[in-house]
């Protein structure tokens, strides 16, 4: 997946994520690609930085919380866990299972469990629709 920056005939700066450049240019010539601040789809690639791996390994990056982000932290995993609380577990099953419920092969329900990366690519790719679920550093205790 590559993400680019995209600008409408109105000035508009948005960004997308297609496949690959040939992805892009199929979607903009199909007009599917669309402004969603004003619905054009005289749509253009604007400038962007590449990324550009060096090689060496990244450090972690450290978050240092403040009574807000700790409060909204606690937030965010109680909704987590009720998330996990209300859908079935699949474990390494996942991408398996989302298929069979989005092509109706499998009971419509909420589940969890874990995919690869390569696995959640596929599954976007075929419009399953699916988001990660936050862990926590307690969740590893």
């Amino acid at each position: 997946m590559i993400r680019f920056a995209l600008t409408c005939e109105q000035d508009h700066e948005f960004e997308a994520w297609f496949r690959n450049n040939d992805d892009f240019d199929a979607q903009k010539q199909r007009k599917l690609v669309t402004c969603p601040h004003c619905g054009s789809t005289k749509v253009e690639k604007g400038l962007m930085a590449p990324a550009v791996s060096t090689g060496r390994k990244k450090a972690q990056m450290a978050f240092a919380m403040g009574e807000e982000q700790k409060r909204v932290m606690a937030q965010l995993k109680a909704l987590a866990e009720k998330i996990r609380e209300n859908a079935d577990y699949v474990g390494d099953r996942f991408a398996e299972e989302a298929r069979r419920i989005h092509f109706g092969e499998a009971e419509a329900r909420g589940i969890y469990g874990e995919a690869t990366l390569e696995q959640a690519r596929s599954l976007a790719e075929e419009g399953v629709e699916f988001m990660p679920l936050p862990t926590f550093p307690d969740d590893h205790n």
